[in-house]
């Protein structure tokens, strides 16, 4: 009985041990990590300042870049500043509910970034497919709803992972081969039975970002085949310019979120270090360059941003 004596309402702390295998370059390896975390917060808080200052700014589709703004300072600095600390000073220990809280503030925006791509490929088909009807489709008001049923249901998705986490034993072990506490990474230090925690986890993989890409592909389809319909090589151009910055964000972001999650479970023979820095990619590079890429496709933000900093 002594493997089943540490439970998550023990006051015993787990320990995050970093990028397992690269313990000897964890001080390099924070410059980058470091300098990722800054962009992404200059550049995001831009355009959430520029948003807010600017009349002409006040639609719909820049009302949803500010959200996944809010999502990508909110997703990146769930996992960052307890990185750094574990490069830095080697501060690895972190307690129980710490370590719960992490995981459902970086599950919940994590989710709602999804969902707020999906709302975003939903605007463009809009914008693209029914334009004249945009207008009255998606109005502001409608969009702010809309982005909190994004919220609401991530809180509904994520927090049973810490209430399953909650009635499982854990070995004495306490030692999360991780950054962060990434959900399967827990789940693996236990002595139980996680056959309910692992089947949720790889349900909500499925059944909410799985659900989501599918309808993003869905509408990028339907909009591909009506700019095909379009005559004009301008109206062509024009229209497919306005989707490219969003296809660009979906490949970017799904990619290694689909790669980490499905490594837990099925890439044994993938090592190790090379799945965490992976599973911190995903939250270091599509935050720091989602802003960046809108900012450069949109040039309607890319003057405004232009004005502001010209002023500096």
């Amino acid at each position: 009985m002594a493997a089943f004596n540490i439970t998550p309402s023990s006051r015993s702390p787990f320990i995050l041990n970093g990028i397992p295998g690269l313990e000897a370059a964890h001080i390099w390896i924070s410059i980058p990590f470091s300098t990722f975390y800054i962009i992404n917060l200059l550049a995001n808080f831009m355009v959430l300042f520029v948003v807010s200052k600017e009349q002409t700014l006040h639609k719909p589709m820049y009302l949803l870049l500010c959200m996944l703004a809010l999502t990508d300072i909110g997703m990146s600095t769930s996992v960052v500043p307890k990185a750094l600390c574990i490069f830095w000073f080697g501060f690895r220990e972190i307690t129980v509910d710490g370590c719960l809280t992490q995981m459902v503030f970086l599950y919940v925006f994590a989710t709602t970034y999804s969902a707020i791509l999906l709302t975003m490929a939903f605007d463009r088909y809009i914008a693209i497919c029914d334009p004249l009807r945009y207008a009255t489709i998606l109005t502001n008001a409608r969009i702010i709803k809309l982005g909190l049923v994004c919220l609401i249901r991530a809180v509904l998705w994520v927090l049973p992972l810490p209430l399953l986490l909650r009635r499982l034993p854990f070995c004495p072990n306490r030692v999360i081969a991780h950054t962060y506490c990434e959900y399967m990474a827990v789940v693996k230090m236990s002595c139980g039975d996680t056959t309910v925690n692992r089947t949720y986890g790889l349900g909500i993989t499925i059944a909410n970002t799985g659900l989501d890409l599918i309808l993003i592909g869905l509408a990028y389809g339907l909009i591909i085949r009506a700019v095909l319909k379009i005559s004009s090589k301008k109206a062509h151009r024009k229209a497919l310019n306005t989707c490219t910055a969003h296809i660009c964000v979906m490949l970017m972001s799904y990619t290694p979120f689909f790669f980490t999650a499905l490594t837990h479970r099925f890439g044994q023979g993938i090592a190790a270090h090379v799945h965490i820095l992976l599973a911190n990619m995903y939250v270091l590079v599509p935050p720091m360059l989602n802003p960046i890429i809108y900012g450069i496709k949109t040039k309607e933000l890319r003057d405004k941003v232009g004005k502001y900093t010209c002023r500096m």
